[in-house]
């Protein structure tokens, strides 16, 4: 039997709703991963493809060109380590933060939480994001045979950066997703944002090769501490701030907390907009 009751104000979250419909979030998850790979020629063997070309591309340019240090790490696998985990938030982070315009049709005809739809989103890409981590380990398992890297209790950290780095991209895939509804000129800056965000993060070089004067300016991406802890846990190179994870952590909090509201807001009449 439903109950019809009064919409609740924008600032109220039923996040109790979430759990009421999570058959709906696995099924938006299954539809996700399913379309990542269909109607493509080689399917999941994009997801290997992709990061391997990327990483052979920063390896000949930053690396062999450039003459950018790895910290003592073989290129390619201190690449890897950055890429692997910078895909899974900017692949969430786009995905989130066009949620309204690409839902516009199904969000117009069936009432269901909208959350659930970048929620959805953010847990499909982990997909991803293990398949790319396991050819990630067989790399790392190949240098471990050579000697140059080692196992580390450290190494029970990762699940800690990858939480973190989904309320990172879940946050301000919200916000911008809430922003564009309204000002469409902001999907246009989105791609080239990203990737002005990438070179400011430790993906292509570690924090330790920030020139003094810009390290102070270079601690308040709050992605930087996750990155390079990611890879200091993997590998030894770099470093582990928990200053700076805290820090990331509290902004993580913020952005989701910010970004659920103003998306519950602006639900209610992107209709309208979109």
């Amino acid at each position: 039997m439903y109950k019809i009751e009064p919409h609740p104000p924008w600032y109220k979250l039923n996040l109790k709703e979430l759990w009421t419909y999570r058959d709906l979030i696995l099924i938006f998850v299954r539809r996700d991963i399913v379309s990542m790979y269909k109607q493509t020629i080689l399917g999941p063997l994009w997801f290997f493809l992709a990061p391997l070309f990327t990483v052979l591309t920063f390896t000949l340019v930053f690396n062999r060109i450039a003459g950018l240090s790895t910290d003592g790490l073989p290129a390619p696998l201190f690449y890897l380590t950055g890429t692997t985990l910078w895909n899974y938030f900017q692949q969430s982070f786009l995905g989130a933060s066009g949620t309204f315009v690409s839902n516009a049709q199904l969000f117009g005809k069936v009432y269901f939480p909208r959350l659930a739809a970048p929620l959805a989103l953010v847990v499909s890409n982990l997909f991803k994001f293990f398949i790319q981590f396991g050819m990630l380990m067989v790399f790392w398992t190949y240098y471990w045979q050579q000697g140059l890297v080692a196992p580390s209790l450290k190494m029970l950290y990762l699940p800690l950066f990858l939480v973190l780095m989904a309320l990172l991209a879940l946050g301000v895939g919200l916000l911008v997703s809430s922003l564009t509804t309204k000002y469409r000129d902001l999907s246009y800056f989105l791609g080239f944002g990203v990737t002005l965000l990438m070179y400011a993060s430790p993906v292509i070089y570690s924090m330790n090769q920030v020139p003094p004067q810009y390290q102070g300016l270079a601690n308040w991406n709050p992605l930087a501490p996750v990155l390079e802890g990611f890879r200091y846990c993997l590998t030894g190179a770099g470093q582990l701030s928990w200053s700076g994870l805290g820090f990331s952590t509290l902004i993580a909090l913020l952005l989701l907390t910010v970004g659920a509201f103003m998306f519950n807001r602006t639900e209610k009449t992107f209709m309208d907009t979109v």
